[in-house]
């Protein structure tokens, strides 16, 4: 009987019903733990932070460690420490060892490493009132480690949107999988440069799905609450030499907090209202609105389509199809959407996998509320639900209705003017047709141009970005027109450097190694460079590219060759870097003919 009170009292802790002996302290130190019975909470009683499970019901149950409000009566969570990594059982442990490591554990086993700094004997971790859990060395109250810095899908009042160039840091929001699972999702929210300001963007699955619009010093276009009065925060965009960000600071909320949900919208936690404009279900295509991207509209689709959900059950001979793959419901929406059989979806039992029908689109709505809930696909041109009319119950055509025997007998009695009036329309519409399908092929090239160039600015766009992420980039022309040098690497256009290079001439061409041809070149300001172009048959890609522009730029030296910058145009990919005239250092060592320095590096992956 012990053992069983034992068990009910455990679940009711995880549960967060239950106080115990450290429910009213906000710090641990080293050598404390924290389990699935106790919990942290801020000084004020604001937050809370300890274990915690989430699952469907009669499901099998995962153990998360978190941050949530005291008294949100949703039990939402505003931080997940290991999102991709639950705790299969309840014996998951929060604590800071003797090396001063910061870590969750499970059966002796280590689940994640939040902060490993050996040697910080002194640290604490404390739950602060704003819902941010920081570890700082007691001694000289420096901060180590603080979840504000890792966010997952939640963003509250003191965190920052945005990344810091400094430090490399970016902080982002990654949406749960569903309501039940916490582990990365199909969107993500970020801040970007655009001009001289900025904008909100959330990717789905890394392909663009919606902006903001640009930042005004008031409010971003597209967020709708921020131009409500009742938006209870005072929202705030920050741009210095440092980097740019995103925040906001509550006014009057109890609960203060913007969420990215599941279906990639930003939900105000303060009165669940839309940040951002909602549609998860009509938000498939095509027309950009309010923000959202335009996308390609499949063949055996039509711009009336839609999903929405029912309580409702299929009829007929539909075929129903599990996919098993790691799936969110908008990543279930979009391959019905693009299977031209797929009239409808719904999440698995476990909310992590995909169940499509394809087949016949009639459906019965269950007026019980009983069946699954479905998303089916409808029309706005076409009812579903409804059968065709029978042929017996469709009236035959009236004879005024019945169509001409010819056009001839609109045109005058005259047999030869007939015959000539026949010709003529003959040629008209010949001419007419000409004229449309030439049109018509004009667009279909312009569109098509149009695209490519579309792709093409996209791909530089993205590499931009990741590059962007792990070395500091300036415009060309910052450089190029003051004549001084600088540390930071530099972007040249495409057009710069084949005008440097004579077009990529074989007159200047220097050598070639494993990573493709190197050219010299000379910038309108007279300095010579070496351009080192990316071979396509070299079997590199981005990261290769990107490893070896971070190595080199950290390889500072004056017997080293310097990189100036690079170049990226649709799938060229250059390194600019100082031409060095006298030949490399293994020429005068070995004797070697002369080879030239840039040929010889190694890729670094």
């Amino acid at each position: 009987m012990a053992s069983i009170f034992m068990l009910i009292l455990s679940f009711l802790c995880s549960q967060g019903l239950c106080s115990s002996s450290v429910a009213a302290t906000s710090t641990i130190r080293v050598g404390d733990q924290l389990n699935s019975t106790t919990k942290l909470v801020s000084e004020n009683g604001n937050f809370t932070l300890g274990f915690f499970t989430v699952g469907r019901p009669n499901s099998q149950n995962s153990s998360y460690f978190g941050v949530w409000y005291t008294n949100d009566n949703q039990w939402r969570k505003v931080w997940v420490a290991n999102p991709n990594s639950p705790i299969t059982n309840s014996f998951g442990v929060l604590t800071i060892d003797s090396t001063g490591t910061l870590k969750i554990t499970s059966g002796g086993s280590s689940i994640m490493i939040l902060h490993d700094q050996n040697g910080t004997v002194n640290a604490t971790a404390t739950l602060e009132d704003s819902g941010n859990f920081v570890l700082m060395d007691a001694a000289d109250r420096r901060i180590l480690w603080q979840s504000f810095d890792h966010p997952t899908n939640t963003l509250l009042a003191g965190m920052k949107l945005g990344y810091n160039l400094t430090s490399r840091q970016n902080w982002t929001l990654t949406s749960w999988l569903n309501g039940y699972v916490p582990a990365a999702g199909a969107f993500d929210l970020s801040l970007e440069s655009i001009g001289d300001s900025a904008q909100l963007v959330i990717h789905r699955r890394g392909e663009l799905y919606w902006t903001s619009g640009p930042w005004n010093n008031v409010n971003f276009e597209f967020v709708v609450a921020l131009k409500h009065a009742r938006y209870p925060y005072n929202s705030n965009y920050v741009s210095n030499g440092a980097g740019k960000y995103f925040t906001f600071d509550a006014t009057d909320a109890n609960i203060n907090m913007l969420e990215l949900t599941s279906k990639g919208e930003i939900l105000d936690g303060a009165n669940s209202s839309f940040v951002s404009p909602a549609g998860f279900s009509q938000v498939i295509c095509c027309l950009a609105d309010n923000g959202f991207v335009n996308t390609v509209l499949p063949r055996c689709r039509s711009q009336n389509d839609s999903f929405q959900e029912k309580s409702a059950y299929f009829l007929g001979t539909t075929s129903i199809y599990v996919d098993n793959t790691i799936s969110s419901l908008s990543d279930c929406m979009e391959r019905c959407w693009n299977n031209c059989s797929c009239v409808g979806f719904a999440s698995s039992s476990d909310g992590t996998s995909c169940v499509m029908w394809s087949g016949n689109d009639k459906y019965q709505i269950d007026e019980t509320g009983k069946s699954v809930k479905t998303h089916v696909l409808v029309s706005s041109m076409l009812v579903s639900s409804m059968p065709p009319p029978s042929v017996s119950s469709m009236p035959p055509p009236s004879v005024s209705s019945m169509p001409s025997p010819s056009v001839t007998s609109l045109l005058p009695v005259s047999s030869k003017s007939s015959k000539g009036n026949k010709w003529i329309w003959a040629v008209i519409a010949i001419a007419i047709f000409l004229g449309l399908l030439t049109l018509g092929s004009l667009l279909y090239l312009r569109m098509r141009k149009r695209r490519i160039e579309g792709e093409e600015e996209k791909r530089r766009k993205e590499n931009l970005r990741a590059l962007t992420a792990s070395v500091t980039l300036n415009n060309a022309d910052a450089f190029e027109n003051n004549g001084r040098e600088r540390h930071d690497l530099n972007i040249f256009s495409f057009a710069s450097i084949a005008a440097a290079t004579n077009n990529f001439s074989h007159q200047n061409k220097l050598g070639e190694g494993g990573f493709g041809p190197v050219y010299k070149g000379q910038l309108p300001e007279g300095r010579e460079i070496a351009v080192k172009r990316l071979s396509r048959t070299s079997g590199q890609g981005l990261v290769e590219f990107k490893n070896e522009l971070i190595l080199i730029t950290k390889l500072q030296h004056t017997n080293l060759v310097r990189v100036l910058g690079c170049c990226l145009h649709g799938e060229e990919k250059m390194l600019i870097y100082e031409y060095m005239p006298n030949k490399s250092l293994d020429f005068f060592l070995f004797g070697v003919q002369y080879v030239y320095p840039y040929l010889v590096s190694k890729n670094y992956s």
